[in-house]
């Protein structure tokens, strides 16, 4: 096969579809683009050389048999080391090839940019490596030619499939790709779902490029193992692919330069899903990942020590992924199957009042300068920080009827002067320009009656459950969620979320923050297990209602452990493996 078929073959396909123009000014937009919009992060050597030892990519290997691709190569920290393993490979296994080493590894790497300068940079030390080892000027030319890509991963078309594919997709927001180019990746790409960033349909194109047990061991942002918008990703991997490998590379110096980010590497083999080999936050020196990727690599059923753990059943369907340690899995996996959801058990789960434009809507309510009738005290994360409510005096304007209406502003005068000196602020959000003559509502409708409802108030982000419980006098504001129920006391269910079962389920399913915070979100507080208030017996709901009132959390413990009849070895695993609870 010629070098020039080659790139004929493995040209972008934007070039064989001349009608989409508004795609290709967008692909050579980003070709010429700085660091931040494409995304570009770059990966410290212990971390590559690790990730190809993790997919088996090594030089005791017959590497000219093999086909590695790498989809967004940059300044090639992926690409020139496998290509260094494979030139030493050859050199070990010469005797099996046929000695042109043009023919022998012409098929042998793809490697796909899209930024030009990246491009021409990396094939120039490419070159230079080639020759160092002794290849030719001209078969070195020859190698390159037909190795490299230069254009956009997702809009090439191969007609191949890879046994090895290696690297760090772009972690690219979807406001910041041009509306044609994004609706082009739309069309071609399943798992573009809700906010995707662009490493998950580089995620997915990757996947189906890989042959028969093939490999893929990326490094990029975990958000989409637990999140919404990684959903389809995660459905595709459980329904046809093996996660092999979870590395989970949180506060670690991962990559060249200081970055907040959220890394973890995923090996994931074209394969038989089976059990996946765990580990957590490495320190990066190449002695260190040299011996835990012996303990990876390792056969089945050999994982030991304290470094990997092995764990079946991570993946299931669309699912979030359960990566922290495998008894927090099994407890998970055993109150699931044994309790009903919080809501089922009879709770409510809500958020409060966004409005768009708080500093119009919200005051101090003795001063707001509408009928009395047309405001609400309104709690905020700072009147609860205490742990209890602590009301600073804030109210917020409702300009809804009781039946969820927007009032007549001709009933109130002093409301509708009061929102009229503010009409340019409250007009210009979203929500108003979208129904003009409604310009006045706040962005979440405001129901008057849950101001009188017992809540428990649980604020979006901490480091631990911070369960309030308010008694029925205040409005919530939009970053605090809130429980209700007509069946648990809630100061009994106030001592089960204080216990260490809230941070159990949250943790699992939610997303890491920056500082090791976690989102107390209604998506992840509707996980968690319950059981029904009648199925309790009398002395634990006294307990339970005794330690939330005193604020005793080791109480609360001792109360869940019997509320959910928990092992010893369960009781341990809500601090996680070998850490045990009182």
């Amino acid at each position: 096969m010629t070098t020039a078929h080659t790139r004929n073959r493995d040209r972008p396909l934007h070039a064989y579809l001349p009608g989409l123009s508004p795609v290709e000014e967008a692909v050579e937009q980003l070709a010429n683009a700085g660091i931040e919009e494409r995304g570009a992060v770059f990966t410290r050597p212990e971390v590559v050389n690790f990730i190809l030892d993790l997919v088996g990519y090594t030089t005791n290997a017959p590497l000219h048999r093999t086909k590695l691709l790498e989809p967004s190569f940059g300044d090639g920290d992926f690409l020139l080391p496998a290509v260094t393993r494979l030139l030493d490979s050859y050199e070990r296994h010469r005797e099996a090839a046929s000695g042109d080493i043009v023919a022998d590894l012409h098929d042998c790497v793809r490697g796909v940019e899209l930024h030009r300068a990246s491009f021409e940079g990396t094939r120039q030390k490419l070159i230079a490596l080639l020759t160092g080892k002794g290849v030719s000027a001209r078969d070195a030319q020859a190698l390159t030619e037909a190795w490299l890509i230069q254009g956009d991963f997702l809009l090439t078309e191969f007609s191949e499939f890879f046994t090895h594919v290696v690297g760090n997709p772009p972690y690219v927001r979807q406001e910041r790709i041009p509306d044609a180019l994004m609706n082009a990746y739309r069309k071609r790409f399943s798992t573009i779902y809700d906010r995707a960033d662009l490493y998950i349909p580089f995620i997915e194109k990757s996947l189906r490029l890989l042959a028969n047990a093939g490999v893929l061991g990326f490094i990029c942002a975990d958000r989409w193992m637990k999140n919404r918008y990684g959903g389809p990703l995660r459905e595709m991997i459980a329904r046809g692919f093996h996660l092999r490998a979870y590395v989970d590379m949180f506060n670690t110096p991962a990559f060249l330069a200081d970055v907040i980010a959220y890394p973890a590497i995923t090996v994931i083999a074209n394969e038989r899903p089976a059990a996946t080999r765990i580990a957590h936050r490495p320190a990066i020196d190449a002695k260190t990942l040299a011996a835990l990727s012996r303990e990876f690599c390792g056969k089945h059923g050999e994982a030991s020590g304290d470094r990997v753990k092995e764990v079946a059943g991570i993946t299931r369907g669309s699912e979030p992924w359960i990566l922290e340690s495998s008894d927090q899995l099994a407890l998970v996996r055993r109150l699931e199957r044994d309790f009903p959801t919080l809501e089922e058990a009879g709770c409510s789960i809500g958020i409060g009042v966004a409005t768009g434009a708080d500093s119009a809507f919200i005051g101090l309510h003795a001063e707001l300068g509408v009928e009395p009738d047309r405001k609400l005290p309104l709690v905020q994360t700072r009147d609860i920080q205490s742990g209890e409510v602590r009301w600073r005096g804030f109210g917020v304007v409702n300009p809804f009827n009781d039946d969820g209406t927007l009032v007549d502003l001709a009933r109130y005068p002093k409301l509708k002067r009061y929102l009229e000196e503010r009409h340019d602020q409250i007009a210009q959000r979203h929500v108003a320009q979208k129904v003009p003559h409604n310009w006045y509502r706040t962005i979440d409708r405001i129901s008057p009656a849950l101001t009188s409802v017992p809540k428990l108030l649980i604020p979006d982000i901490k480091g631990e459950a911070h369960i309030v419980y308010e008694e029925g006098r205040l409005y919530p504001h939009h970053n605090l969620y809130y429980i209700t129920s007509n069946s648990w006391n809630l100061r009994a269910l106030q001592g089960v979320l204080r216990s260490g079962i809230a941070r159990l389920f949250v943790s699992t399913y939610s997303t890491k923050m920056h500082g090791g915070f976690l989102r107390f979100q209604a998506q992840y507080l509707r996980r968690i297990r319950l059981p029904r208030w009648d199925d309790v017996p009398e002395t634990t709901k006294m307990e339970l209602v005794c330690a939330a009132e005193s604020g005793d959390i080791l109480a609360c413990n001792r109360a869940v452990f019997a509320l959910y009849g928990l092992t010893k070895h369960e009781r341990a695993a809500l601090g996680g493996n070998g850490e045990q609870q009182a």
